[in-house]
């Protein structure tokens, strides 16, 4: 990690006028590490680092040093932190973790340039996002339910079976034992950590967060 990392986080956290108890709590992680983080003694993982970045409404590579160009104008949560409490910051970034992979995700979409394959992917996901909107919206039973055609018993096994056959719809898509217009766009689309890095800049951490948080919901470990 940069040396220059633990000065900037200090003095982006005094420029706020904001006390090491306040960070912490909003970035969900102990004063202490908060403290070795900013007196140079302990190493900031990946996670913690995206959370800074997106907390201050800064690049990662102006925390690092790496640029005196401060604001990234993706990732910038500071006006809705200021509006909010403490306790939706979590939600805030994860609401811009989210966001910003999708944008990722639509221009290597784009890049491959087939209607059918965009519209399996933006099928899955609006499917994904109807689930947790019924969720959300049914857990209060005085709630309307004719905004929805589905009946609420059944939407789940309806959705969850339309998302399956989304999802294999989208592996043969992609798959070279399948027959597709779009497989070779698909295959010569080169992807890395590095390539992610190099052309999405503002958003990359994003990615690399959000593949974090995935996985460890999978309870998957190397």
């Amino acid at each position: 990690m940069s040396k220059d990392f633990s000065r900037i986080i200090k003095l982006l956290r005094k420029e706020k006028k904001l006390s090491q108890k306040q960070v912490s709590t909003d970035l969900n992680i102990s004063q202490s590490l908060l403290s070795h983080y900013e007196k140079g003694i302990r190493e900031c993982s990946l996670e913690n680092l995206a959370k800074f970045a997106e907390y201050y409404g800064v690049s990662t590579d102006y925390l690092l040093g790496r640029t005196p160009e401060r604001y990234n104008e993706i990732i910038d949560i500071t006006d809705d932190v200021s509006k909010n409490k403490r306790d939706t910051v979590s939600t805030l970034i994860n609401k811009r973790l989210i966001q910003n992979t999708q944008d990722v995700l639509y221009d290597y979409l784009m890049k491959i340039g087939s209607r059918k394959l965009s519209n399996y992917v933006s099928n899955y996901l609006m499917l994904a996002t109807y689930n947790m909107l019924r969720e959300i919206y049914s857990a209060n039973e005085d709630n309307p339910q004719d905004m929805f055609a589905v009946h609420k018993d059944v939407y789940s096994g309806f959705s969850t079976a339309a998302m399956q056959v989304l999802s294999t719809r989208i592996s043969c898509a992609t798959d070279k034992l399948c027959a597709s217009d779009f497989i070779k766009q698909s295959a010569q689309l080169e992807i890395s950590p590095d390539i992610l890095a190099s052309e999405y800049p503002h958003t990359a951490s994003s990615v690399f967060n959000l593949i974090q948080h995935a996985e460890v919901n999978m309870k998957f470990k190397k």
